[in-house]
């Protein structure tokens, strides 16, 4: 555990000091867990009671013998004055302006009276949705927050914090959905209580048209405001997010002009490549070049957390050009050889012969490398940097909308694979151990070279941290580094460790992660989580097992 963890804990109790920008006593954290419990408690509570009257509710009685022929004859009268009025408004503009306007108040009724038996069809049942989905956030809230008082690493930084809430949500999401069935189910047993209500108020609209619309404007007019002013609550939530950390700090038009600008100096390096032949005068070529392209939201991540606030497109060219060129590093190599033809001359005397004349030949080697600007950041960011860097890449910038049609979105916005690790496995102290300091970074981000909570992790980053913390001290070891340490097995446990070849561009091992039996690892891919081995890709790559000493 890092210092940063360290001073993270929780505090001690009662005696907590005032801040010296507040005149207010600061919480501790034993208070406003149980500030998080009552509130858990008092949202319970009305979530049962949402259900009580939800349940109360029983659907009305089908309409009996009468009310079918008094609707019957109802339309019957109805259609036939109607017919009487189209005759006689022909020869009346009068009578005609009369009767559109008639036609126009009864077709206002009837929406109005649908859609008061909506809301009424639907409002106990949303009112449960809304207790519950309340309910689950406050209880996902008092367990994190009684986690981070048995785990205070967890508080040790701001992507600490934000992974384990989302895990927790993910936890409760599944009783979420069942409750949302449930809902459904009550909502659909419900879904025609006001019926009888509603043929009884019939009656009182048409006696009373003007007063009902009147209502109904009303009516409506609150149910707008209402939704208004919902909306400014949840835009109002949605701003306080926005000034978090994990928000890209940027106007839209500047991080999509940061893009296009970046894509522009990608498209002029490959028209540069592409018609190199007509541009260059040598004898003979030979190319080796690597893929142009990048990550948007690496390259947007990368800016927010160097620039450290808010920042415009005129302000970030020369933080582009500088990633640009450590991005793609373009050599150009010629040799001269020195070679001979074959010369036809004629002497003074007119008699031809050959000679061997000697001339240079030149071979251009173009060889182009792309660094991938996602292995960047660690080489140019320190530690504080680099923490941002991972908050923004685990959060996208809470802008996922920005690249909708980009092939790198699908990676991020997906849950980490989950996996049950069977109880008889856990016996074993030793891998219950790991297993368990491996899971609290599940969600966490892959950042290249990162070996730390507050930094998040690469594959032998995230292996290194877990060991050290489980006994091991080992150091930070890179993939290859940890296959030494460990002495290869052909008949893998729960605790051994799983090694890869060929997953990028490098000699030797290349990737690593924690066997938990039945052919699945715990890694750190992007992000961390669980993977089965058994896939076609993980059995391309597969290298050896490795068992810890």
């Amino acid at each position: 555990m890092n210092e940063k963890t360290n001073k993270a804990g929780a505090t001690s109790g009662q005696n907590v000091p005032k801040s010296h920008k507040s005149k207010f006593r600061h919480k501790s954290q034993q208070e406003q867990t149980a500030a998080s419990k009552l509130r858990m408690e008092k949202r319970g509570e009305k979530l049962e009671k949402a259900k009580e009257k939800l349940a109360k509710q029983k659907p009305p009685k089908p309409p009996g013998p009468v009310r079918r022929v008094a609707g019957t004859v109802g339309g019957g009268v109805h259609g036939y004055v109607h017919g009487k009025i189209f005759e006689v408004e022909q020869d009346n503009v009068g009578t005609e302006g009369a009767h559109r306007s008639e036609l126009v108040g009864e077709s206002a009724l009837r929406h109005g009276k649908r859609f008061v038996q909506k809301k009424i069809r639907e409002h106990p049942a949303k009112a449960v949705r809304k207790a519950e989905s309340r309910h689950i956030k406050a209880t996902a809230d008092y367990h994190y927050r009684m986690a981070a008082q048995e785990h205070p690493e967890m508080q040790g930084n701001a992507l600490s914090r934000l992974i384990q809430k989302q895990k927790i949500k993910r936890q409760y999401a599944k009783q979420a959905r069942e409750a949302a069935k449930q809902g459904a189910k009550a909502a659909e047993k419900t879904a025609v209580t006001t019926e009888k209500l509603a043929a009884r108020a019939v009656g009182f609209i048409k006696r009373h048209p003007v007063g009902v619309l009147l209502f109904v404007a009303v009516f409506l007019l609150l149910v707008i405001m209402q939704s208004c002013m919902s909306s400014l609550a949840t835009l109002g939530n949605g701003t306080a997010g926005a000034v978090g950390a994990s928000t890209y700090p940027a106007e839209d038009a500047d991080l999509l002009g940061a893009e296009a600008a970046y894509c522009a100096l990608e498209a002029e390096l490959q028209n540069y490549l592409d018609t190199y032949e007509s541009t260059h005068d040598y004898d003979e070529y030979h190319y080796d070049l690597d893929e142009i392209q990048h990550d948007p939201y690496v390259l947007l991540s990368i800016i927010s957390a160097w620039h450290e606030g808010e920042w415009t497109l005129a302000e970030v060219q020369d933080t582009l050009q500088m990633l640009f060129d450590r991005q793609y590093i373009l050599t150009e190599d010629v040799v001269v050889e020195v070679r001979y033809r074959t010369e036809t001359r004629t002497d003074s005397e007119g008699n031809d012969y050959d000679v061997e004349v000697p001339y240079n030949y030149y071979i251009c080697t173009v060889t182009l490398s792309n660094e991938n600007l996602s292995h960047l950041p660690v080489y140019i960011m320190g530690e504080e940097q680099l923490s941002r860097y991972a908050l923004y890449m685990a959060t996208l910038g809470n802008r996922p909308d920005l690249f909708p049609g980009s092939d790198y979105v699908g990676k991020y916005t997906g849950d980490p694979v989950e996996h049950e690790v069977p109880e008889e496995y856990l016996t074993d102290e030793a891998f219950s151990a790991l297993l368990t300091e491996a899971e609290k970074y599940i969600g966490y981000p892959y950042v290249w070279g990162g070996s730390s909570p507050s930094t998040s992790f690469d594959c032998s980053g995230y292996l290194s941290w877990v060991l050290n913390q489980c006994g091991w001290n080992v150091g930070r070891l890179g993939a290859q580094g940890l296959y030494n340490y460990c002495t290869p097995t052909s008949s893998p446990q729960p605790g051994d460790l799983v090694f890869f070849v060929g997953t990028y561009d490098t000699p030797g091992v290349s990737h690593c992660g924690l066997y938990v039996g039945d052919g699945w690892m715990l890694h750190c891919g992007d992000p961390i989580s669980y993977a089965n081995l058994n896939s076609s890709y993980w059995q391309s790559h597969f290298y050896a097992y490795g068992r810890l000493p």
